[in-house]
């Protein structure tokens, strides 16, 4: 196998190198990070990829769920382990980058009898359209509750609705709310802060995470209507992204590597498509990004109805299927779905003089699937997840040409099942695999293992 240098920042990675971007795993609050996250990830740099993204990691210090978090210096420890633990482990030949994100307040699907009588803001216009302007509110909370969703239909205004129906979240556009409508003097300086400590921490780079549900992708998106400058027509819409850049950039040194996930479409009503993600690449790349990675998908807008004390979760609505596409398909297959477009924005790159290199990802899993990526210009680097989890000495395989024995992902979404409810992320071909193995460390109800078994050339 051959290998062209390509230059991403000051840093050289291989052409013919995967990029797998990491589930994301729990932290504990003080900053240290488990062992078994650890384990993980000395697992994966074993294999000496080219590079190992570490996923989704918050940049304010407010809890985050199972993801990981840099939003506070206290963190520092638990990062330094990681990265000196991918460092060790690969010999010093895999690069780390970490993936920071934003993202707002989303709420659980509430009861609708607690949501009556405690959620909902009682208005006039509520008491005007049910005809009870002089009744007590808890008349007109216990009328509401009586009701079928039809009849609510005419009585909620939109968001209500979807408060009781979804559970309310932010949105970028809540400029009402000054939390929301502080967000683009507030954003910058917080990633900046979030990526020196990733350079203080050890980390080659960083990638800014604007895509899917999160704040940045929702600036950027055409249902972005703020007011203020920052929504509305492209231009304003791509202000903050490019000041949070610009922060970022002017806090770490210059070989440190800034780029960027973004979203190749969002398959969304309303929401950005190609055209605009050739033109988001342009200006990015003119930019000085050093590296441009392209999803698609995964947005709020389109998510499945959640039960009642869940969350909406935005990877279960067509959006969320081309994000993350399965076995379950349509004609076109759960393979390199995300690729016809990814290959129209390098080009678009590439015609306005740039060459910034384009990661493309999405239902990429053999050797031969990759290389044909690379070969006919459709990238400059693969990334791969779900392959890489299910087997994370694919790269070892793959160099010693013993590529029969790779562990193809099936794509059946075991693994973001899994993470969806908050357990351990573990991939069904060999989770019950070897169970009585001495030593080995297990799911908290001990059905799984929660790494694979050594592969032994």
């Amino acid at each position: 196998m051959l290998f062209s240098p390509v230059r991403v920042g000051a840093l050289q990675l291989a052409q013919r190198t995967w990029v797998p971007a990491m589930v994301p795993w729990r932290a504990t609050d003080d900053g240290h990070v488990s062992a078994n996250v650890l384990a993980w990830y000395e697992r994966f740099a074993a294999g000496r990829p080219g590079a190992l993204v570490v996923e989704a990691t918050g940049i304010r210090d407010v809890p985050s769920g199972p993801l990981l978090r840099i939003g506070d210096d206290r963190f520092l420890p638990g990062l330094r382990d990681l990265a000196e633990t991918v460092r060790r482990s690969s010999g010093g030949a895999t690069r780390l980058f970490i993936q920071l994100i934003d993202f707002l307040s989303i709420r659980r699907r509430p009861d609708p009898d607690r949501f009556f009588a405690q959620f909902l803001e009682i208005t006039a216009q509520h008491r005007r359209r049910l005809g009870l302007d002089e009744a007590p509110e808890s008349a007109v909370r216990q009328r509401l509750a009586a009701l079928d969703e039809t009849a609510l239909s005419a009585i909620l205004d939109e968001r209500e609705l979807e408060a009781l129906r979804m559970g309310a979240r932010q949105r970028v556009t809540d400029v009402d709310d000054p939390q929301i409508a502080r967000l683009p003097a507030q954003l910058p300086p917080l990633f900046a802060a979030a990526a020196r400590r990733a350079e203080q921490a050890g980390f080659d780079g960083v990638e800014l995470h604007y895509a899917h549900a999160y704040t940045m992708a929702s600036f950027l998106s055409a249902s972005n209507t703020r007011p203020d400058g920052y929504g509305g027509d492209l231009e304003s819409r791509l202000k903050l992204p490019l000041d949070v850049h610009a922060a970022v950039r002017n806090a770490v040194r210059p070989g440190f590597v800034v780029g960027c996930r973004y979203l190749a479409d969002e398959c969304i009503p309303g929401g950005n498509d190609e055209l605009t993600a050739q033109a988001i690449g342009v200006r990015f790349s003119g930019a000085g990004f050093d590296f441009l990675s392209l999803s698609r998908g995964g947005k709020f807008e389109d998510a499945a109805r959640p039960k009642v004390g869940e969350a909406a979760y935005p990877y279960t609505g067509r959006s969320g299927y081309e994000c993350m596409p399965s076995y379950y398909s349509d004609a076109r297959g759960p393979f390199g779905r995300n690729l016809a477009a990814t290959a129209r924005i390098r080009s678009a790159v590439r015609a306005a003089g740039h060459g910034t290199p384009v990661v493309a990802a999405g239902g990429i899993h053999n050797f031969a699937q990759a290389e044909a990526v690379l070969a006919a210009g459709q990238a400059d680097i693969v990334g791969l997840a779900r392959q890489a989890l299910a087997d994370p000495d694919w790269f070892r395989k793959v160099r010693a040409g013993r590529g029969a024995e790779v562990r193809l992902c099936l794509y059946t979404n075991y693994c973001e099942a899994l993470d969806q409810r908050h357990r351990e992320v573990t991939c069904e071909l060999w989770d019950r695999e070897a169970l009585d193995e001495p030593g080995i460390a297990k799911s908290r109800d001990g059905r799984r293992r929660l790494l694979p078994p050594r592969w032994n050339p």
